[in-house]
């Protein structure tokens, strides 16, 4: 079975989901489509196929079975509703780039219309598909760990760009928290705190206490005014028995068992050395769910998924913004 795919945003992440769909011997690229029409009347050149810059004028000409949106906009997600809505409604699986919205009633509405539909509708929430995430799931859902009390995660970059004022937060850590609650269940109450960076006009810097439905404590520290060669991520997880970390997002993974000096450590598991490749793990999933014709629910990093990131994102900024502990709404 071929899939016949269409990439809507051809910016560098489009690019980059365009790339891994024409190196998969199970899909071709049929459709491109850009607001800027050099854009992608290069895609279409480079991948043979027809360029278009209009989503609506591309699925009343061209037959599609998936679709990536990659479209930027405000806050890195603002751009995604209007061609995710008319993709879903011609009947077309998306997968579309983190932020799901940020505008959380768009949100909420392109995960309910999908499951109207009933169509898959996954979010590029890549942390969750690395080799060395896969095996630490399975030790968490075996029982290695014990009872998890603990998680924390730090992602931080170097960013320069100013945008909105919480640009970083919203931006950035949908990833974060997706993998925080890939291992650890659902976030019921979070309490947020922010700080400008030096010379900053935008809240560059964030810490986020966080209280899971099933009890485990967490805690975020990103930033965009941090960076350097290393020490870019690191995700541990602690439970009753032992705890594990993960750094760089797949690059290591060690465990530690609590009664014993036994540490096992994994370099680059699967062969996948950097983050970058994280995006053909993701995507190759994706091809696949669809190929074995997955339930729309099964969806692994789906739409719904997202929307649970966002909602703590949005918690966090309410927190810091009237100096309390807040409920997560929806959870």
């Amino acid at each position: 079975m071929t899939l016949k795919v269409a990439v809507v945003g051809l910016g560098g992440i489009g690019t980059r989901h365009a790339g891994i769909y024409d190196a998969d011997d199970r899909c071709e690229i049929v459709a491109v489509c850009d607001a800027i029409a050099e854009k992608a009347d290069a895609a279409a050149k480079r991948y043979g196929c027809k360029a278009f810059t209009s989503v609506n004028e591309m699925i009343q000409l061209q037959q599609i079975d998936i679709a990536s949106v990659c479209t930027a906009g405000l806050e890195n997600g603002g751009d995604h509703y209007e061609p995710t809505m008319a993709l879903l409604s011609a009947g077309i699986p998306v997968l579309g780039e983190k932020p799901i919205s940020n505008r959380i009633s768009e949100a909420r509405e392109m995960v309910a219309f999908a499951k109207e539909k009933n169509l898959r509708y996954g979010i590029n929430l890549n942390h969750r598909f690395t080799p060395a995430a896969v095996r630490a799931k399975e030790w968490v859902d075996g029982g290695r760990l014990g009872e998890l009390n603990i998680v924390n995660m730090t992602m931080w970059i170097n960013n320069p760009n100013e945008s909105s004022p919480y640009f970083h937060m919203r931006a950035l850590h949908p990833h974060s928290i997706d993998v925080m609650q890939y291992f650890c269940g659902d976030v019921k109450r979070v309490q947020g705190f922010f700080k400008r960076g030096k010379g900053r006009k935008i809240w560059s810097n964030v810490q986020v206490n966080m209280q899971f439905e099933n009890g485990v404590i967490g805690h975020l520290t990103g930033s965009y005014d941090a960076g350097g060669s290393y020490g870019l991520e690191r995700l541990e997880v602690v439970g009753s028995e032992a705890r594990f970390v993960i750094l760089e997002a797949c690059e290591q993974l060690e465990f530690y068992p609590r009664r014993s000096q036994q540490v096992e450590r994994f370099s680059y598991l699967g062969g996948m050395m950097s983050f970058g490749e994280t995006f053909e793990s993701r995507i190759t999933r994706w091809v696949g769910q669809n190929i074995e014709g997955a339930d729309p629910a099964d969806i692994d990093g789906s739409g719904e998924d997202a929307l649970k990131s966002q909602l703590i994102i949005e918690a966090a900024i309410e927190s810091w913004e009237n100096g309390t502990v807040v409920d997560v709404e929806g959870n």
